[in-house]
């Protein structure tokens, strides 16, 4: 009988450290078979971040570097600019990007550097202990904000796809969640593309990906997916903010 699934050759054997429900390695298993369907594993280097990430190496087959903490879009820029025939992306959390990260995301994708950067939204800081990240929502309970985010002293949460799509250069900004099979689908195709369009040396690429946190968020797993569902995805709507087709048909 013929297999009809099993695991990406782009995935290691290495049995989780994540947390029970955390979607993780949901996004590895879409990263892993994206590098697959498109016979990226012997030119592909991933960059892994500080953060729950920061053992990624450990999850694929093909090379990975480890950057200091929000510094993976500039060591991204390096490996990218020095061998241009390779395929590079960055898997990054919320804290890790949209905080100390800031900065060098912004910048890279306003220089169009080809690399892809894959953001896990999980709206918390995960591995430091549940801290309130720039992706907290209005009211939302960490251990920096017992009471709930107050948005008069911190701001609302930063909605990086939006807030990258509004820069000229970058051309391919998505997002996506893995809550739910159809949401994974969809997810899928977008990390897909991004490798795609880095193929063809077109843009930088950019997939938000809405996840959770069931341990830092006080939720069983189950809860956790429903309480993503219905709290995060308002706020931060799922799809295509900018393709370089929009891009070439407006400047048509």
């Amino acid at each position: 009988m013929a297999k009809t699934f099993k695991k990406p050759e782009a995935l290691s054997d290495a049995h989780t450290h994540y947390c029970p429900g955390c979607t993780h390695g949901v996004i590895h298993r879409l990263v892993a078979e994206a590098i697959d369907e498109l016979g990226l594993r012997d030119m592909t280097v991933g960059i892994a971040p500080v953060g729950c990430a920061v053992l990624a190496y450990n999850y694929f087959t093909c090379d990975f570097q480890e950057a200091a903490h929000g510094r993976a879009p500039a060591m991204a820029t390096g490996i990218k600019r020095v061998r241009p025939d390779l395929i590079v992306f960055t898997y990054q959390g919320d804290g890790d990007l949209a905080s100390i990260g800031m900065g060098e995301i912004i910048h890279a994708a306003n220089r169009g550097e080809k690399f892809t950067a894959i953001f896990v939204n999980n709206a918390v800081y995960g591995m430091t202990g549940g801290q309130m990240a720039p992706t907290t929502m209005p009211g939302q309970r960490t251990t920096t904000s017992p009471a709930g985010r107050d948005i008069l002293d911190t701001g609302m949460p930063i909605r990086m796809a939006e807030l990258l799509s509004t820069l000229k250069t970058p051309s391919y900004i998505a997002r996506q969640a893995v809550l739910r099979p159809k949401y994974i689908t969809k997810a899928k195709k977008a990390i897909k593309k991004a490798f795609q369009y880095q193929m063809e040396n077109r843009c930088f690429t950019f997939v938000e990906v809405v996840s959770t946190c069931p341990t830092n968020w006080g939720m069983s797993p189950l809860e956790s997916l429903e309480w993503a569902e219905k709290t995060l995805l308002p706020y931060y709507p799922l799809g295509e903010f900018k393709t370089p087709e929009q891009e070439e048909q407006d400047a048509a």
